[in-house]
């Protein structure tokens, strides 16, 4: 397996015009062990596929490095606003 950073990730998610707001986490895999899973929020009246945001990151990012699971749901956060990527593990391993 490679290592891969949720924040480079999440970086190139937040280029694409259309997104809001992502965070990237890593869910189990058969073949590598653990691979990256997005989470999307898009802005309002913004419409983008999971295509569209996978071919952006092909452009940024190595290819092992592209999440192929993005998932557009709310995305859970404290009162402050902090991203609970705790959450967003236990909700990738229940959903794998």
């Amino acid at each position: 397996g490679e290592n891969i950073s949720s924040l480079e990730v999440e970086d190139a998610l937040y280029r694409h015009p259309a997104v809001l707001a992502c965070a990237v986490v890593a869910r189990p895999d058969s073949k590598w062990g653990e691979a990256p899973v997005a989470y999307v929020e898009l802005k309002l009246g913004s419409v983008v596929t999971a295509a569209e945001l996978v071919a952006h990151c092909k452009e940024l990012l190595a290819g092992y490095k592209v999440p192929r699971d993005i998932r557009f749901e709310p995305i859970p956060k404290t009162s402050t606003g902090k991203i609970q990527k705790f959450e967003l593990r236990s909700r990738a391993k229940t959903s794998a």
